[in-house]
């Protein structure tokens, strides 16, 4: 029996079987290329055809003839995580997991194109079906961007699926969802001396200890009390021994905001802060400032769409708060409209814990979700 013809139950089975086989074998940002054939394979064998974009991993897939388009997205790489679960299906690559649910987003888009596979000659269109590498270090996105995978797209729709929602809910809201991420690493140099005698010296620790603290107030006291903002010190590296005052501290750390304003004001207030305690100090401070994905933007009108089709499909809905990670399926948004929606996953441990057990009952409802959503997408737009 062909897969596009798989009974409800037959396919709940048959996505969770995925689930588990692209589970045991993660694979990193970039690195997908087992990842990719798997993809590459499944879909094939359900009579999907691909489109020969050129990528070094990742897959794109479409159903459906046509002029219009509209795109759903899955994120397929891994993190680099030593998995902590006793599951039958655990990883076989050491220091490798899917921690963050992307074979569960993965088996959720096999399953809606195989239900939009048998409803082909009823779609009012075609959609395309991104299968994206790399969304970790955020450059699958652009990536694809590039290729031109959303030539010809009205509208784009991707999930995550969250932990601290039960199965069977869906949240998201329109305007901003997910935030602006930011990295910094900061570099103290003073003046290295004995512990004994620190007044021969600038003491690099005490001034990232400082720093660290000062650091603490851009949220507190520069930011609106109504915006939404943090800033986080992850890292700090110093010294290698008892009795010396290092010459050379770094830290590293990441900043999270909604507005562009925000985020311009916490890099402007970090750099000032930096050059003060510097100066104060004696010392020398440099700072790299590394941006990273802008914050996510659903377009209101897909966002209600979307969670109306969602109470339709039996959905409980919930408010969805704002999320201050980071998501590279931004970048699509600031190209074309759509909308990005969570779905419960009900782990007892959170996003990127070595322990994340996703509950994979969510896999056949959302996918039959996902069809229904681009079959519907297509007679609105």
């Amino acid at each position: 029996m062909p897969l596009s013809e798989f009974s409800a139950d037959r396919l709940a089975r048959q996505l969770i079987d995925w689930r588990r086989e692209l589970h045991r074998y993660p694979e990193l940002s970039g690195e997908e290329v087992a990842t990719t054939a798997r993809l590459r394979h499944w879909l094939e064998s359900a009579g999907l055809r691909l489109l020969p974009y050129p990528l070094k991993t990742g897959v794109v897939a479409e159903v459906g003839s046509g002029e219009k388009v509209i795109a759903l997205r899955a994120d397929i790489d891994a993190l680099p995580i030593e998995e902590a679960s006793e599951l039958p299906f655990r990883s076989q690559h050491p220091g490798v997991m899917h921690a963050c649910g992307h074979d569960i987003h993965s088996s959720v888009m096999l399953g809606a194109a195989l239900l939009l596979k048998q409803r082909e000659a009823q779609l009012n269109g075609r959609v395309r079906l991104l299968f994206q590498p790399a969304e970790e270090d955020f450059s699958g996105a652009r990536s694809l961007i590039a290729a031109g995978v959303l030539d010809n797209v009205s509208a784009i729709f991707g999930m995550h699926n969250e932990p601290g929602l039960p199965v069977g809910v869906f949240a998201t809201r329109g305007g901003a969802f997910y935030a602006n991420v930011d990295r910094f690493v900061i570099r103290i140099t003073g003046k290295g001396a004995h512990a004994a005698r620190p007044h021969e010296g600038a003491d690099s620790i005490v001034l990232s200890a400082q720093l660290v603290t000062a650091l603490q107030s851009i949220v507190s006291r520069n930011i609106n009390t109504l915006d939404s903002a943090v800033v986080s010190v992850t890292r700090i590296q110093g010294g290698n021994t008892w009795n010396v005052l290092p010459q050379q501290v770094e830290l590293e750390g990441t900043a999270r905001s909604h507005s562009a304003q925000v985020r311009q004001q916490i890099e402007a207030r970090v750099r000032q802060i930096a050059a003060g305690l510097a100066q104060a100090f004696a010392a020398e401070i440099s700072l790299q400032w590394i941006a990273g994905p802008d914050a996510l933007v659903n377009e209101p009108q897909w966002a209600a769409f979307a969670t109306d089709v969602a109470q339709a499909q039996g959905y409980q809905i919930a408010d969805a708060d704002l999320h201050l990670g980071g998501e590279d399926f931004a970048a699509y948004l600031q190209q074309i409209p759509g909308a990005f929606v969570s779905i419960g996953s009900a782990s007892e441990y959170g996003l990127h814990h070595p322990a994340f057990n996703p509950d994979e009952a969510l896999i056949a409802d959302a996918a039959r979700y996902f069809s229904t959503l681009a079959e519907q997408a297509l007679q609105q737009h």
